[in-house]
């Protein structure tokens, strides 16, 4: 694709996700099956909102079946799935569309992730890229049936075992990914010096109570769930330690931080970069508290052994420990981020957090979190 963002004083090209590879590469099969010829191209408008012209490889046919690849460009950004084939095998069948993994497409064995045990490791927002683009090829063709859609990665079981799929228990291949449909580069210095350069606009628009969210979850959460007027907020992808530092330094008054549990229980541990690269202390956060609050050994065994933190929550409400063991995790990130921020600035610096999961909801927030959200909104009508 022929997009860039300028990041550090660098052009950097923008990549697609291997989500929208897959639903590019299901259209056309789809408009092949039902058309009788060969696609070539394909358009495919992605949530992001850009509209990507994507090249058709390795079409084959059945008589029941066709078969298509899109091959994934990462841009500018250091991933292993670049250039790797997407492939998409559509037929017909009575109704529904139905989306399932092939070849080197894994498969969920533990709970707590965003597919359920046993199905294809096959993202939310990929699957309604799919969706939606066979549904729009069925209104073309005037076509009333429905599809069964195979997704697979000829080479992506290899390519996932120097990922941290085997360890969140997605085996046999690769987790087919994105929210927006588009990657962007992913450059440290320069995210971070556009976190920068993002509070320094919150600052001169005259906010000062700096509404920070690491990512599109929180985001989204902050949004839908909570009201608050996103525009007005800045995201700091794992660079969290960095945006507090700056947020401090720039003279903001506090922070209110929203973001999913997956990244913001390990501030528990006072990691401030919450990147998995850098550190996952998710299950040793858990079974530490827990057994502080009295937890027997075989539950901080399972605590330990969970996948992500909707298990541990699952685990702790099993044994009637998830109010105390929570509410010592939110005392103990309080301390960390108000440590932080105090140190930095050397003056009274207010932190207020809200802490979700999908499957939970809210599962932490500081006393005067409601009230901060609540000011936000009487901002936001302003």
């Amino acid at each position: 694709m022929n997009r860039y963002v300028v990041k550090n004083q660098k052009k950097l090209a923008l990549g697609y996700t291997t989500g929208s590879c897959a639903a590019a590469a299901a259209k056309a099969a789809a408009v092949a099956l039902l058309c009788g010829e060969p696609v070539r191209q394909v358009q495919l408008m992605t949530p992001k909102g850009v509209l990507l012209t994507l090249d058709i490889e390795d079409m084959t046919r059945t008589p029941e079946t066709v078969r298509c690849a899109v091959r994934k460009d990462a841009g500018d950004d250091p991933d292993i799935t670049h250039h790797m084939l997407v492939y998409a095998t559509v037929s017909c069948i009575d109704a529904d569309i139905v989306i399932d993994g092939g070849e080197g497409v894994g498969r969920v064995t533990r709970p707590g992730l965003a597919q359920p045990v046993g199905t294809a490791a096959i993202n939310p927002a990929p699957r309604e890229q799919i969706t939606h683009a066979l549904e729009a090829v069925a209104q073309q063709y005037r076509y009333s049936g429905g599809f069964s859609v195979i997704i697979s990665i000829p080479n992506g079981e290899e390519l996932a075992a120097r990922t941290l799929n085997p360890n969140l228990g997605i085996i046999g291949g690769l987790s087919v990914l994105g929210t927006s449909g588009i990657v962007e580069p992913m450059s440290e210095q320069a995210l971070i010096d556009t976190i920068h350069v993002d509070i320094d606009a919150r600052y001169a628009a005259g906010q000062r109570t700096l509404l920070l969210c690491p990512g599109n979850y929180g985001a989204d959460f902050a949004k839908e769930i909570l009201g608050l007027d996103i525009s007005r907020g800045v995201k700091c992808s794992n660079f969290i330690g960095e945006a507090l530092d700056y947020a401090v330094y720039r003279g903001f008054d506090g922070v209110l931080l929203i973001g999913h549990a997956g990244k913001l229980i390990k501030l528990a541990a006072g990691v401030f970069q919450t990147h998995s690269a850098y550190a996952d202390a998710r299950q040793e956060i858990f079974a530490a508290h827990a057994a502080l609050c009295g937890a027997d050994t075989e539950t901080v065994r399972a605590l330990m052994q969970a996948v992500t933190v909707d298990a541990c929550l699952d685990i702790l409400r099993e044994t009637g420990l998830d109010k105390t063991v929570l509410d010592s995790i939110s005392k103990k990130i309080l301390a960390h981020l108000t440590r932080r921020t105090a140190r930095k600035s050397g003056r009274q610096f207010a932190v207020d957090y809200v802490i979700f999961t999908n499957q939970y909801g809210v599962m932490m927030q500081t006393e005067h979190a409601a009230d901060c959200i609540a000011a936000q909104r009487e901002e936001k009508k302003q």
